[in-house]
């Protein structure tokens, strides 16, 4: 680790030697024209407000890696969900799991890949300042936002829930003082259709209200390899309605309710290696399957008998029929020297989801999903006034989720029968945390912040029972082991330290030492055996962090990074071995210690009125450090008599080591009318498989563009857009349970549009 620390703090020494001679090349003309100067070049440049630290502030005066997006800019590339941010951002990456509404987030490295429901996140979600702990309820529709702040690095000193990777804050826009409408439809490729309006404004003196609504409706993409039939339409549905009450001049109240729909088709699965069935497929009359290269080729199947079992028609395509629904209450209390805030938050989400991860006709891999999820929240904060010398922010954060589930497998064509999964699952969260910031001097700042958290997570009547069965030696009904109960409970400790140098109004300098944690887990799914369901240990992450903030002239910023994390107890998805009958079986484990180390820059340059150009790039490599894993080669070779473990000390982690972005827009007037031209543009590096090369995630590249004009001093917008622009190939995830079935999550091809915008 001591090497790696060497190289990091090297390389962020470089940088900031490069930011240095730039900044004393402009010593001499400063000092002739002063302070003024300094502070005309911070003001040129667009001032980008973010609550990420619990008050209202330039993002440039954030010492944190941070990413400030507005809600106006994401619409207009077409981000309308969150896994869609990892092309605006370093080192982020937000996929599908198993193309289902299950995604892995994964920030500078750190992610758990599991496909199960019941696990929480290494990034925390939130969605005006409510924390969303499932990761599958944040599949839902962005629109109406204000902004989107992505913090990259342990968050808990400030935040209700812990995270080891960082946290994504969605803002959404608040009801205005004076009276507002607006609506927006686009149409597409594949007949895709969106819609979405707004209406804000006044109710009375002190009353506001805001009411918004979202759709999105086909655009099926893929069809049966077989019968033609399509699959891909969405069919989506989200509303949000707001009212902020001034009850007096100290006291603010917002009430927000949310309900969204998704019955949505699935995305289907692609063959890569096309798919060989075994002796009982082959005996069902199954042939095999060519590898496939076009992404929009793709296969399912039911079963009758499966299709009884979960209540579907056998000729149903895969498809989700999920609703969240969420209430909160946001109280903010001015005492005068401090501010006292109570966010109060409940939020329900059910999810029904058919996926066919076999990708055919065949029944070696058919799933369904039947989840049933309560959170309840309550966040305090009391917080100094900004601005002084000495700022303080202490809280207490209270959680209870609840999880019931019931999930099904059907095995008939590769195994002879089909499971049914049956659960429970609670947590309660207990913490206290708080963070202060002192002006040590006038250049110079330390902050520091610290967080208790208690944690007890329960796993209720575990049990995995045989649905279907063709073998005489299976009974239908039969469980694999007597149902199971299992708890942890944990008390970790998280924190950070740091310190910023400010040498001045263009520049900010800082170094930082912080812990995060995340939650135990439970291997849910598919579990035949009791030691699958044993609890994994909460993970826990050291970040040593050194970045800067510079306006190198009044029209160009540059920001930049570099860290080293010291990760302990990962959670990873593995095998294990039972004994010489039961052999191996699938569960998460804890990696004793890994390393991650990288850097990240982001710049923004606006050279005259009109045009603004962004970039980013993001570069991290991880390697275990200590991991004796099962060698599942070496231990079927000796006949499964004993496991054999291989040291995996200084291998890789399974992770891109390169993200690269950008956008640019110009606006120029042409007579009467407004006229726009911007585009964007994305890199994702190669994710290796352990498996091997030919089962990795290739890299690509994307871009978009789009083209709006707009009359001068009238509301409307036509706009015309193109995404995916070279029609490029490519796949968000590769992965399966089934050797005979590998397969890929194909990314959407070029699609085309119009779309139309009123806003009054």
């Amino acid at each position: 680790m001591a090497r790696r620390l060497k190289a990091v703090s090297t390389g962020i020494a470089v940088l900031l030697s490069g930011m240095a001679g730039a900044q004393t090349a402009e010593a001499t003309q400063e000092a002739t024209q002063g302070a003024t100067k300094a502070a005309t070049a911070v003001a040129s440049l667009d001032r980008v407000e973010v609550t990420s630290q619990r008050r209202a502030e330039s993002a440039q005066d954030v010492a944190v890696a941070l990413t400030a997006l507005a809600g106006e800019d994401l619409a207009a590339r077409g981000v309308n969900t969150i896994n869609k941010l990892q092309y605006e951002a370093p080192n982020v990456e937000f996929v599908p799991h198993y193309g289902s509404s299950q995604p892995t987030f994964r920030i500078r490295g750190v992610g758990l890949k599991d496909y199960g429901t019941n696990n929480a996140s290494t990034v925390g979600v939130y969605v005006d300042e409510i924390a969303y702990p499932f990761p599958v309820q944040t599949q839902g529709l962005l629109f109406d936002l204000e902004r989107v702040e992505i913090l990259r690095g342990p968050q808990g000193t400030l935040y209700g829930k812990n995270s080891t990777g960082g946290a994504v804050n969605f803002i959404s826009r608040r009801p205005a003082r004076t009276a507002e409408f607006g609506i927006s439809t686009s149409f597409g490729s594949h007949n895709a259709k969106t819609l979405e309006a707004y209406a804000s404004g006044p109710l009375n003196e002190s009353l506001r209200g805001r009411l918004a609504i979202a759709t999105e409706q086909g655009g099926a993409w893929q069809h049966n390899r077989v019968t033609g039939e399509k699959l891909g339409d969405k069919d989506t549905l989200a509303l949000r309605g707001q009212l902020e009450l001034d009850a007096s001049r100290e006291l603010k109240l917002s009430l927000k309710a949310h309900s969204a729909t998704d019955k949505s088709d699935s995305n289907g699965a692609r063959l890569y290696q096309g798919l060989v069935p075994n002796a009982r497929g082959t005996a069902l009359g199954f042939t095999p399957i060519a590898p496939e290269s076009d992404p929009s080729v793709t296969g399912w199947g039911l079963s009758k008998a499966f299709a009884a079992v979960i209540g579907l028609d056998p000729a149903s395509k895969p498809r989700r029929d999920n609703r969240g629904d969420g209430l909160s209450l946001t109280v903010d209390w001015d005492l005068g020297p401090a501010k006292l805030s109570s966010i109060t938050g409940a939020e329900n989400f059910k999810r029904r989801e058919y996926i066919d991860w076999d990708a055919a006709a065949i029944n070696q891999s058919d799933v369904y999903f039947k989840s049933d999820i309560e959170v309840l929240s309550q966040e305090l904060r009391l917080a100094s006034k900004a601005g002084e010398r000495l700022n303080w922010l202490i809280g207490a954060y209270y959680s209870h989720e609840q999880l019931d589930e019931k999930f099904y497998s059907d095995f008939s064509a590769n195994l002879g029968y089909a499971t049914f999964t049956s659960y429970g699952q609670r947590a309660a969260s207990a913490s206290l945390f708080g963070q202060l910031d002192y002006q040590l001097a006038d250049k110079w700042k330390l902050v520091a912040g610290l967080r208790q958290e208690h944690e007890k997570r329960e796993l209720l009547n575990f049990s995995t029972a045989f649905a279907l069965s063709a073998l005489p030696s299976i009974k239908v009904g039969n469980t694999t082991f007597a149902p199971a109960n299992r708890s942890q409970s944990s008390n970790e400790p998280s924190g950070k330290l740091a310190l910023e140098f400010r040498p001045d109004k263009a520049s900010l300098y800082y170094a930082s030492l912080s812990r995060g944690v995340k939650s135990g887990a439970f291997t849910a799914y598919n579990s035949s055996f009791a030691q699958q369901v044993d609890a994994v240990k909460p993970e826990t992450l050291l970040a040593y962090e050194a970045g800067f903030k510079r306006d190198l002239s009044p029209t160009l910023r540059l920001n930049g990074a570099a860290f080293l994390y010291d990760y302990k107890n990962q959670q990873f998805q593995s095998q294990v071995f039972i004994d010489p009958v039961v052999r191996n079986v699938g569960r998460l484990l804890n990696i004793p210690k890994s390393e991650i180390y990288g850097l990240e820059l982001e710049l923004l340059w606006e050279p005259f009125s009109g045009f603004k150009l962004g970039q980013f790039l993001g570069y991290k490599k991880g390697t275990y450090q200590h991991y004796q894993g099962l060698d599942v080669a070496a231990t079927r070779a000796n006949g499964y008599t004993a496991p054999v473990y291989s040291d995996f000390a200084g291998q890789p982690l399974s992770l891109p080591r390169t993200t690269l972005g950008g956008n640019v827009s110009y606006r120029w007037q042409a007579g009467p009318y407004r006229v726009t031209a911007q585009g964007d543009y994305a890199y994702q590096g190669t994710v290796p498989s352990s498996s091997g090369p030919a089962f990795a995630t290739r890299s690509y590249w994307l871009s978009n563009a789009r083209l709006s004009l707009a009359r001068s001093g009238q509301a409307w917008e036509a706009a015309l857009w193109v995404r995916n622009l070279g029609n490029t190939k490519y796949d968000l995830h590769h992965g399966s349970f089934l050797s005979n079935a590998q397969i890929a999550n194909a990314g959407q091809p070029r699609t085309v549009g119009v779309q139309l915008s009123y806003d009054y």
